[in-house]
């Protein structure tokens, strides 16, 4: 089985340090690993201290690392759908080279990266992928695309090829405009249908885990609970979260009152993603990049432990749609009723067991739907929200 490992963060919190390092700690182990970054702002090549490509380099035995190429992923996934963007934008009167410039729409380098994903998956050539994800919400955008190319593949796409075919020809003649041909909706079905084929990857439980990298800053924690939620929300595990950059006890006057502020954040962290494990990765004195600083970080992070084991299974929290309306539910084992405590405080639904307490993010698109009551059974607590009225009349 291949194990995937995504890691995702906000910009600066040092994901890509985090994923080179636990790719070369599969590799010592003896998987054969790939790490791959889906970030256009690649930086993993500067992490290795190595020029990577838009196919695998071997950095080390056991170890293979890529950087995406925007044009060598349309090239590779798009082909068939650019050739005809092109003829159309060739008959508006653009050269060549503008033409082609021109077909590579925004988006498309980080869609051929994901899909790259599953093609190291089915090639069978490697144990573990690792993948340099983009910044949480470039990911967590890029994670929504197959179910919205799943609508457009049954709403859309049907009627679109009945118009083309009872209306192509006269257009074609009367105006010279190209018309797609079946084998371009072949070419659209075909990729909607490997985008389909990553969505399953990515949501197996059995294989893949997203871990979230974050350091302990409050906009960056507030940034990882939302993404957390939204991850949940679209059926991707999460099985650890990774506290980056943590001063030592041993810090001087300078660095004090940021040392104070961790101290405190630290706590949050761990009951915000709880039963999630937090694991802790210090602030070093220096850069880490390079392959044994790389082998460093990595073993402060892991110690003994092997980075492909599932540091935690099942789902602490999940939001899902049914009969009109959205449902937060949330596991409480061992918990009474009469010991929950529910309030809320903008997009924050506070759980309050006595002097534990929990606290979910919600998503966007329940900020501004008021609760609709709630249940507690056989250990769920379930939070009932009104389904938005846009949203309802979108239905």
């Amino acid at each position: 089985m291949t194990r995937i490992l995504v890691y995702t963060g906000k910009g600066g919190v040092g994901k890509t340090s985090i994923a080179a390092a636990t790719a070369l700690a599969c590799a010592d182990r003896g998987y054969r690993t790939i790490v791959m970054s889906t970030d256009i702002a690649h930086s993993l090549g500067d992490a290795f201290e190595l020029e990577l490509g838009p196919t695998p380099v071997e950095v080390v035995p056991n170890l293979w690392a890529q950087e995406s190429d925007v044009f060598f992923n349309v090239a590779r996934y798009w082909g068939r759908i650019q050739r005809y963007a092109a003829s159309v934008l060739r008959w508006r009167g653009l050269d060549e080279v503008m033409a082609e410039e021109m077909t590579v729409l925004p988006g498309m380098d980080e869609v051929g990266s994901l899909l790259w994903i599953a093609d190291h998956h089915d090639s069978g050539d490697y144990d573990v992928v690792v993948v340099d994800a983009a910044p949480t919400g470039e990911t967590l955008r890029l994670l929504s695309l197959p179910e919205a190319a799943k609508w457009w593949m049954e709403k859309v796409e049907p009627i679109g090829r009945r118009i083309t075919k009872l209306t192509g020809p006269l257009i074609q003649r009367v105006v010279g405009m190209p018309m797609p041909s079946d084998d371009v909706f072949k070419a659209g079905e075909e990729l909607f249908g490997r985008l389909e084929h990553m969505r399953g990857l990515l949501a197996d439980h059995s294989k893949t885990s997203v871990r979230v990298v974050l350091t302990l800053e409050q906009v960056v924690i507030k940034e990882a609970q939302r993404s957390f939620t939204y991850f949940h929300l679209y059926g991707y595990p999460t099985d650890l979260v990774i506290a980056n950059r943590v001063l030592p006890d041993a810090v001087g006057p300078y660095f004090r009152g940021w040392y104070e502020a961790q101290q405190r954040y630290g706590p949050i962290v761990e009951k915000t993603f709880h039963p999630v494990p937090v694991r802790s990765v210090p602030y070093f004195d220096r850069e880490m990049v390079g392959v044994e600083r790389l082998r460093q970080l990595g073993r402060s992070l892991y110690d003994v432990s092997d980075p492909t084991e599932f540091f935690y299974r099942g789902r602490p929290y999940s939001v899902h749609r049914e009969n009109g309306t959205y449902t937060v539910s949330v596991d409480l084992p061992f918990t009474e009723k009469e010991g929950i405590d529910l309030s809320r405080h903008g997009d924050e639904l506070v759980i309050d067991l006595g002097t534990w307490r929990r606290t979910v993010v919600l998503p966007r698109i329940l900020v501004d739907v008021p609760t609709d009551g709630a249940t507690f059974e056989e250990g769920t607590l379930k939070i009932r929200f009104a389904l938005p009225s846009a949203q309802e009349s979108r239905s």
